[in-house]
């Protein structure tokens, strides 16, 4: 379980197939292997860990399942992703409940400057516009993220001078894709609706 307020942005080293090698600065060492981290908003598991002294390296392997339905597919060595830890008991929950469990992706169609902070436009699968409202959650790229609008697939975020910095957020350009998680409560909610006598 994540938050969606992101801790580092890493860097894909390599790839050979669905394994991806990241660096990080976390501090990871071998007792970590096992642990999920939260790569661009989809929660994998390290497999292998080698500490650096700045850092670290971990190595993923995804799904075909995964590698479909998200922007893993398209990962080569270069790539900067969006890094979270997993969410210990005792930690604040800033962001919203992520499950790292990506749903499909979103295309960007515009990115506008508002004061000091940017706004995207987003396009959302048809099948997942129903679950985005105005003033919800999405995660996007991992990031935990408040809806301002919505009409009918496209919905916009605002994204602040911090996010920008600290995330991939401020190198994005319109035609990109990102990784979208819907909020999990409003999954629920429509799951329930469909069952209502």
């Amino acid at each position: 379980m994540f938050t969606g307020l992101i801790t580092d942005v890493g860097e894909v080293i390599a790839r050979n197939g669905g394994q991806f090698t990241i660096a990080t600065r976390y501090k990871l060492e071998s007792k970590d292997i096992g642990a999920s981290i939260c790569c661009d908003g989809v929660c994998l598991t390290a497999t292998t860990i080698t500490p650096w002294s700045d850092g670290a390296r971990f190595t993923v392997d995804v799904s075909n399942e995964t590698l479909g339905k998200s922007t893993l597919g398209g990962w080569q060595a270069g790539k900067r992703v969006n890094l979270e830890r997993s969410l210990r008991a005792s930690d604040e929950l800033g962001g919203h409940i992520v499950s790292g469990h990506v749903d499909g992706v979103a295309k960007i169609i515009a990115i506008t400057p508002d004061g000091e902070s940017r706004r995207f436009l987003f396009e959302a699968p048809e099948h997942l516009a129903r679950y985005i409202a105005p003033k919800g959650s999405v995660a996007l790229d991992g990031t935990s993220l408040t809806v301002n609008e919505v009409s009918a697939t496209r919905f916009g975020v605002n994204l602040i001078p911090h996010s920008l910095t600290m995330t991939t957020w401020g190198a994005k350009t319109p035609g990109e894709t990102v990784n979208l998680e819907v909020d999990v409560f409003a999954r629920y909610v429509a799951r329930l609706m469909e069952f209502r006598p």
